[in-house]
């Protein structure tokens, strides 16, 4: 996979709603390599609980992982689009902390860390609509 691919898979794949049912198949923390950025997306999203409450909320995440799978330095946030209650919002971005602090390490396979090690990554989070799957 070349690099420039995966930054570009990573930022038009990684949005939960009707893929989240694929995280599903895969649990949190799961030993299993992670060799491709759709397999990288779900093992985030499988750690990953969005509030009740906060369907259509949405947190892009800008930040970059070591060939090993370890976090570089911390996550930005680069775009938000959240609600009008301040306790909600907080519990919603603590949520997509939380999720991608479980699932790191990420036990990525020897050519994924090569092509994604450094590269800056913005998968993005959005809380899937109430009664989507």
């Amino acid at each position: 996979m070349k690099p420039r691919s995966a930054i570009v898979g990573l930022a038009l794949a990684l949005v939960a709603g009707p893929d989240a049912a694929t995280s599903q198949e895969r649990g949190c923390r799961s030993p299993d390599p992670v060799d491709t950025i759709n397999e990288m997306f779900s093992a985030i999203v499988a750690c990953w609980e969005p509030p009740p409450g906060t369907a259509g909320m949405t947190l892009t995440l800008q930040f970059s992982i070591r060939r090993n799978g370890t976090l570089i330095g911390k996550p930005r946030a680069t775009y938000s689009r959240l609600g009008d209650d301040g306790s909600l919002n907080r519990a919603f971005v603590a949520s997509v902390l939380d999720a991608l602090n479980k699932a790191l390490p990420l036990p990525v396979s020897d050519s994924m860390g090569g092509a994604i090690a450094g590269r800056m990554l913005f998968p993005r989070f959005t809380a899937a609509s109430e009664g989507e799957s």
